[in-house]
C-alpha cells in the first residue's frame, strides 16, 4: 500500500545533534512545518500538506520517537528536547524563520518551541489542544474518562509497554476510531502507515516516554515560564474540534489567552483529528493564518 503523499514530496532523514529526524519537504515558498500527535505521524497531513504546498514550502516531521524518526532508549523525550530537534531540522533545511502548526503532542512541542526559540517561530498553530498545565491543572473525573490515556501512558513498570504491544493494532485503531466523528475517513493507506511505525516496540516505548514527560519535567517547564511571566509572542491560532473533547470542555481561546498574547480560535466540524476528518476546513484556516505573514511583508 503506498503512502499517501504525491510525489512532490521528497523525503530525507537528517541528524539533529544526534537523533534522526524523518521529513518530506514540498512547495516553494513561505517555510512552514506541521507536526502530527498521538499515535500518528507525519502523515495525518495527507489531505492537508499538498494543497498548503501550493503556497508554502511544506515540512513535514515525524517526532522523535514516532514515526520513522530515531526513537533513542532511555532518551529526553521532554517537549523541550522535541522542539529542538524540530528547530534543528528547519535550519538543516536552511530556515532560521518558519511557521509551525502542530496537532495534540505536536501543538504541544510547537508551544515549548515557540517559548524556547521565540526567534525562530513566527507564527504558531495548535489544533485540539490546550495547554498541558492548564489540563492537570484542571483535571477531574471527566478529564480522567475522556483522556484516561494520560495516567495510562504514563504509568510506570512498563505496564503500558506491555499491554499495548500485545496487540498494538488494535489499540491505534480502538484510540481513533473512538475520536472520529463523521467528516471524511481515515485513509486506509495512512493507517496502515500509523500501525507500521507504532508497531515497533521502540516505539511504544519512545510514545510511552512521551507521556511520562508530560506529567513531570514538561510540567516543570511550563510552570517555571508561566509564573516568570513568560508568554507565546508570536500570534497564535487555535483550531478545535465542534464534537472533540477539548471543543466540549474548555473555553478554548479563553484558556490560551492566559499562555499567548496574540490569539484567534476556530472550532471545526469534526472530533480530534481535524487535519484527517476536516481537511478543507483545516487547510483554509492554516492558509489564511499563515498568509498574514506574507502580506505584512
Amino acid at each position: 500500500m503506498s503512502v499517501p503523499l504525491p510525489e512532490s514530496f521528497r523525503y530525507s532523514a537528517p541528524e539533529v545533534d544526534g537523533i534522526r529526524i524523518n521529513c518530506a519537504v514540498a512547495g516553494d515558498g513561505p517555510p512552514v512545518l506541521l507536526l502530527h500527535g498521538y499515535p500518528q505521524t507525519h502523515l495525518i497531513w495527507h489531505h492537508v500538506a499538498p494543497a498548503l504546498a501550493d503556497e508554502f514550502t511544506v515540512v513535514l516531521a515525524d517526532l522523535r520517537g514516532y514515526g520513522d524518526s530515531a526513537k533513542p532508549a532511555g532518551g529526553d523525550y521532554a517537549k523541550r528536547a522535541m522542539a529542538g530537534d524540530q528547530v534543528g531540522l528547519m535550519r538543516r533545511l536552511g530556515f532560521d524563520r518558519f511557521a509551525v502548526a502542530g496537532h495534540d503532542r505536536g501543538g504541544r512541542v510547537g508551544h515549548r518551541m515557540a517559548l524556547d526559540h521565540p526567534a525562530a517561530v513566527s507564527r504558531l498553530a495548535v489544533l485540539d489542544i490546550v495547554p498541558t498545565r492548564h489540563t492537570f491543572a484542571h483535571a477531574d473525573a471527566t478529564f480522567g474518562l475522556g483522556y484516561y490515556h494520560w495516567f495510562f501512558l504514563a504509568a510506570g513498570n512498563g505496564i503500558p509497554e506491555r499491554l499495548i504491544g500485545g496487540d498494538p493494532e488494535f489499540w491505534i485503531r480502538a484510540r481513533m476510531t473512538s475520536r472520529h466523528h463523521g467528516g471524511v475517513p481515515f485513509d486506509p493507506a495512512a493507517m496502515a502507515e500509523y500501525v507500521r511505525c507504532f508497531t515497533d516496540p521502540a516505539a511504544i516505548s519512545a510514545s510511552c516516554a512521551d507521556y511520562r514527560a508530560a506529567a513531570s519535567i514538561d510540567l516543570e517547564h511550563d510552570n517555571a515560564d508561566f509564573d516568570a511571566g513568560r508568554r507565546v509572542d508570536c500570534p497564535l491560532l487555535a483550531l478545535w474540534g465542534a464534537e472533540s473533547f477539548v471543543g466540549r470542555t474548555y473555553d478554548v481561546t479563553s484558556v490560551w489567552r492566559s499562555y499567548a498574547g496574540d490569539v484567534r480560535g476556530l472550532p471545526l466540524p469534526a472530533d480530534h483529528y481535524l487535519p484527517e476528518e476536516a481537511p478543507r476546513e483545516t487547510t483554509d484556516a492554516l492558509r489564511a493564518f499563515f498568509r498574514e505573514d506574507s502580506q505584512a511583508a
